[in-house]
């Protein structure tokens, strides 16, 4: 039986993370805001502001401190000769095999908040899909996306 995969993302990974949340939340904010607003103008019933209000902090707690905790903590990956196992999830789990042969091409992605963390992302692409292991060191990304491609050109000169 295979265990489930050992390696781990940047710990980092947490604040690019809740860098992000951080944005999207300030979109909402300002949204619910404008809502707010438009009620109050509009005389609206005051229970709406307060649910607004309500929502917005839930969220806010969820998508900033919980989420990007759960998600870093269940994210794992593992490289072998013949497969790419990756498991991700928050509450349903998710493990993918991607047989060597079936990979393509590798790419590694930084946006501006993984490079100011030197983080990159390694994009796995398939015919059918692509998939990610997110959040690495740049130095790992760099070594994993070439260790991918040399494990699938064997992989391909195998067939």
């Amino acid at each position: 039986m295979i265990l489930e995969p050992q390696k781990r993302i940047s710990i980092k990974a947490l604040t690019v993370w809740r860098i992000s949340s951080v944005i999207k939340i300030l979109i909402s904010w300002i949204l619910a805001g404008v809502a707010i607003f438009l009620l109050h103008i509009f005389n609206g019933p005051f229970w709406i502001s307060l649910l607004l209000i309500a929502i917005e902090l839930i969220s806010t707690y969820f998508m900033i401190f919980l989420l990007p905790s759960l998600r870093w903590r269940r994210f794992r990956y593992d490289v072998r000769e013949e497969e790419i196992e990756l498991q991700e999830g928050i509450f349903i789990v998710k493990r993918t095999l991607i047989p060597m042969i079936r990979v393509q091409h590798v790419d590694t992605v930084q946006g501006p908040i993984l490079r100011k963390y030197q983080l990159a992302s390694v994009i796995i692409n398939t015919a059918a899909t692509a998939h990610e292991i997110p959040a690495l060191e740049e130095s790992e990304a760099e070594k994993l996306r070439r260790l991918i491609s040399n494990l699938a050109k064997v992989a391909d000169e195998d067939v």
